[in-house]
């Protein structure tokens, strides 16, 4: 039992640090498309390509929201259920 327990946790641990590792890769990425939107883009009609790339910019931003949310989430459980994990072996030797 005490093997099993240990795999669970080992299994819980690696999971969530998988979890938190992309998790923190698209926030990153996120934040550096953040840093090339501009808040206000004054163009005329021979610049509309600088609106059409803020626009692109703003899309994936907001495609990332969902993903971020979603593995921020996992993560968060992951780390519950392996520290719940840890601490019923803990009171269960104790």
């Amino acid at each position: 039992m005490q093997d099993i327990q240990s795999l669970l946790l080992t299994l819980l641990l690696i999971s969530w640090g998988v979890i938190t590792a992309v998790l923190a890769i698209l926030v990153i990425y996120r934040g550096t498309l953040s840093s090339r939107e501009d808040d206000q883009i004054f163009i005329d009609a021979a610049e509309k390509h600088h609106y059409d790339e803020q626009q692109a910019l703003v899309a994936k931003m907001t495609r990332l929201t969902r993903p971020i949310i979603t593995l921020a989430v996992i993560s968060g459980v992951l780390l519950l259920a392996s520290a719940g994990v840890w601490i019923y072996g803990g009171l269960k030797n104790f």
